[in-house]
């Protein structure tokens, strides 16, 4: 299951629409983990059973240590050309090592192929100890020479990352909050403007659909006519507050406005102090980063064989969304058909980026801002879930 921020967590992923004009599973929050993971098959615990060589073997040979057989590649397709091969590999190995900052030893004593297959499983071993979000790394040869890919990605944690507006809705209309709540204003205004996060009123974005289904089973549902009156209120309220929400983030002036909304806010108690804190930080990013979008580095939803794995893939925007609210009918029974759906998903699109040392410009190639801004959803979630609760108002 994927889970909610509280994060709730999801299935698999697509790339998000745009928005025409400036715009991708615990019970509370909006953050919630997927319900299942991947189960490894499980070895035998046991381990084989112990065979003793006869007496008379020599010990010599018990004491020998054999290199593993290897598959036909690239390399050894190529071996004609394994002195160049082999040069290449090791000056692109040189450039990963520099900018990683990791030594590798040199299998000097070892002939090619072999060397070139014992130092990347040093290299592997040292990236996935030493490096955040590295994920894999390739050894590619094209027509004039051969270096090395690896890649990194950020885990989403199988999460879903649904933000919800009901809260600040709330808070807009609590005296002793209003200013919090303006400020929180305009972190929702980034979200929306500049990290283009999917909103569920729009009809482009994959949660509209998602409560346009249920507003249709519950339509159809033969359940009593007071329970029905209930729910479809329930719908009709997540409507309209969305509505209003989303004209109010709409405007330019919470960006505008930001940097003195933060200057001049005085906290009040520790709820104050953490939005505060939120706010500070998703500025800070803007400012780094004024033009990133979540999407920005999405992977890719055409496979190798330049076929589309969309319908295989959770894409992005369809597990980061603002959304209605945490509490009540529609907020469980939303989260249930997410994560039954995402079930059907064989992966997750996440961020990804590709780093070649064929001794091209690397700069600024790296997850930095990701990893910032999905830690800051958590916190953003979760502080909207805190004052759902310390509120204690439902539908």
């Amino acid at each position: 299951m994927m889970s909610n921020a509280k994060t709730y967590s999801v299935g698999n992923n697509t790339f998000p629409q745009k928005r025409k004009g400036t715009q991708t599973l615990s019970s509370l929050g909006g953050v919630r983990k997927l319900d299942a993971e991947a189960k490894r098959c499980a070895g035998n615990q046991k381990g084989q059973k112990k065979v003793r060589s006869h007496s008379y073997v020599a010990n010599g040979f018990l004491r020998t240590s054999f290199l593993p057989k290897y598959r036909e590649t690239e390399i050894t397709r190529v071996s004609r050309k394994s002195a160049k091969l082999e040069r290449d590999f090791f000056e692109s190995l040189f450039k990963l090592t520099e900018h990683y900052s990791i030594e590798i030893s040199k299998i000097d004593q070892l002939e090619f192929p072999y060397s070139i297959f014992l130092t990347l499983a040093n290299v592997k071993k040292q990236l996935k100890n030493t490096v955040n979000n590295w994920s894999d790394i390739r050894l590619v040869q094209d027509k004039e020479k051969t270096y090395l890919i690896s890649e990194e990605r950020y885990d989403s944690g199988s999460t879903l990352f649904y933000i919800p507006v009901f809260p600040l809705y709330k808070m807009l209309h609590d005296r002793d909050r209003r200013k919090t709540a303006t400020l929180l204003l305009s972190v929702f205004s980034y979200l929306y403007h500049v990290a283009d996060i999917p909103y569920y009123r729009q009809q482009e974005s994959y949660l509209y659909w998602e409560y346009e289904m249920l507003k249709d089973w519950m339509l159809d549902d033969e359940i009593q006519d007071g329970e029905k009156d209930k729910r479809l209120d329930e719908m009709n309220i997540s409507e309209w507050v969305g509505d209003n929400i989303e004209k109010k983030i709409y405007h330019q002036n919470n960006l505008t406005f930001f940097q003195h909304r933060i200057d001049h806010f005085k906290p009040k108690d520790q709820l104050d102090r953490d939005c505060l804190l939120v706010a500070e930080k998703i500025l800070s990013l803007y400012k780094t980063y004024p033009t990133a979008t979540i999407f920005r580095n999405a992977s890719s939803l055409i496979d190798t064989d330049n076929d589309d794995v969309s319908e295989e893939i959770i894409s992005m925007d369809r597990y980061i969304s603002f959304y209605a609210d945490n509490v009540g009918w529609l907020s469980s029974t939303l989260f249930e058909m997410v994560n039954n759906e995402f079930q059907e998903f064989s992966d997750t699109q996440e961020p990804v980026i590709e780093k070649r040392f064929d001794g091209n410009d690397m700069e600024g190639k790296d997850l930095l801002f990701e990893s910032s801004l999905f830690d800051l959803l958590h916190d953003i979630i979760d502080l909207l879930n805190e004052y759902r609760k310390l509120s204690n108002e439902k539908y």
